[in-house]
């Protein structure tokens, strides 16, 4: 299978930051010892692109590239009010040949200026979300979370929400495992749901210290044990007062917060690349119950845990043979 092709799209001036991003996150993506995605960044005017930074980068493909891209997927700028007409049209061209759209930051200006937000829910960076809302107000904007996806279109709020929506695009290209893996790779945190909010609100991302990295490896190694809070502060050996301040102050949530969404996790990924039942997968993850399992699964995915496997699962039949065999 030939690796899914992303086309970055750099308006000038860019942000050095946004287009790290993809080529970090899909670039470690493999498939069968093979590169799952081929990202290519381009530009209207070929040639020295300036970025917000005051540093000149060199980008030698031009719109065209979006013609052969799977995923189109276009960054912020700093002068996002005024969307270059070229890429405007681009993209809408791209849209209207079913291409996966996608815009970090500041270029959801890009694709609301296209009208492909128009009806539809968006976000961008929360400074110029008022702007954003003034500007295209038929569009659904969500100020508040870390990114959107409607359809076949996605947008990302601002800087390290980027990395979330990439996660999120290989964890729906290539399942939970694949995508926790890059996670991993990358030393951030796993894939995040959309609707978690941008951090005017809270602290900064996850894991942005140290002290509470033993218990949270050691947490994730006991996913299918009835963690408690005050078993996690025993570990730590420190108070639960003291754990729930310092977990809260790296994570941006709480022990038992963080803990609930790793379990989901964990059931999502068993549910993709298992066959085992529904009780099975409840008790590994920790959430005890089929039951319990279907509300956190439904509340997390608008799925129930059986129609997720069905329309993710990243068995093929011989696989699905083997592991039930197995289990």
């Amino acid at each position: 299978m030939s690796a899914h092709r992303v086309a970055v799209v750099a308006p000038s001036p860019v942000s050095m930051f946004n287009l790290a991003i993809p080529e970090m996150l899909f670039g470690k993506v493999e498939t069968e010892g093979r590169p799952g995605y081929e990202v290519l960044v381009c530009t209207a005017d070929p040639g020295p692109v300036p970025t917000t930074g005051g540093l000149d980068l060199h980008v030698p493909h031009g719109l065209d590239a979006l013609q052969d891209a799977d995923t189109v997927i276009v960054a912020g700028t700093g002068a996002p009010f005024e969307p270059d007409p070229r890429i405007v049209a681009a993209v809408r061209a791209a849209a209207a040949d079913g291409k996966r759209i996608a815009s970090l930051c500041t270029g959801a200006f890009q694709l609301a200026e296209a009208g492909l937000l128009h009806g539809r829910r968006a976000t961008t960076y929360w400074e110029h979300a008022d702007e954003l809302r003034r500007r295209y107000p038929q569009v659904d904007l969500q100020g508040d979370v870390l990114y959107v996806q409607d359809g076949p279109y996605l947008t990302a709020s601002g800087y390290a929400a980027g990395i979330d929506l990439c996660l999120h695009v290989i964890r729906t290209d290539y399942g939970a495992a694949v995508a926790n893996r890059v996670a991993r790779l990358a030393l951030v945190a796993p894939v995040r749901p959309g609707g978690q909010t941008q951090f005017t609100q809270t602290p900064l991302p996850p894991e942005r210290g140290t002290a509470c990295a033993d218990v949270r490896g050691w947490a994730m190694r006991n996913l299918d044990k009835p963690l408690t809070l005050t078993d996690l502060a025993r570990y730590a050996g420190v108070s639960v007062r003291t754990l729930t301040r310092r977990f809260h102050a790296e994570s941006g949530v709480s022990p038992l917060q963080w803990l609930l969404h790793q379990r989901v996790e964990r059931a999502k990924e068993l549910l993709e690349t298992t066959t085992l039942p529904m009780d099975q997968v409840a008790r590994a993850c920790g959430l005890g119950t089929a039951d319990s399992l279907r509300a956190h699964v439904l509340r997390r995915t608008g799925l129930a845990p059986s129609a997720y496997r069905a329309q993710f699962s990243r068995l093929g039949t011989a696989g699905r043979a083997a592991s039930s065999s197995v289990a």
